[in-house]
């Protein structure tokens, strides 16, 4: 007979407890995000202890990134689909006639708007099926 307990040590690494900020990774990919983070940051003059302060900016900041994703990176398939529609356009008429250089310069810019709104839906998709 014993009176010894075994001990079984385990690390977690799914489980670190709650995050301290919630972010769609990207959203750093969209332009203006950094700036719009830094002088959002920058405009709120708040008064007392550090901890304090820190607690609301966080807290203000949260909002304001709520407002801005509502603004960005929200109906991502209506915009892919108005991006669709404009390629279409342009190549239907690239199949009548020789498209005009602002044309083609404007049917690229479309291809990579296209691309980047893509990507950043599968990111948000991806990153969605992971927290849940």
């Amino acid at each position: 007979m014993s009176d010894h307990v075994p001990l079984s040590l385990h690390v977690d690494e799914a489980n670190w407890g709650p995050r301290l900020l919630r972010m769609l990774k990207c959203w750093a990919d969209f332009p203006g995000y950094d700036d719009f983070v830094r002088n959002k940051w920058g405009t709120f003059d708040l008064h007392g202890w550090g901890g304090y302060v820190l607690r609301h900016k966080l807290k203000l900041m949260k909002m304001s990134l709520k407002e801005w994703h509502q603004q960005h990176s929200q109906n991502l398939n209506g915009k892919i689909t108005t991006v669709k529609n404009q390629i279409s356009l342009l190549d239907s008429k690239g199949e009548m006639s020789v498209l005009h250089d602002d044309e083609m310069t404007e049917l690229h810019d479309l291809s990579l708007n296209l691309h980047s709104l893509s990507q950043a839906q599968n990111s948000i998709n991806w990153q969605k099926s992971i927290m849940n």
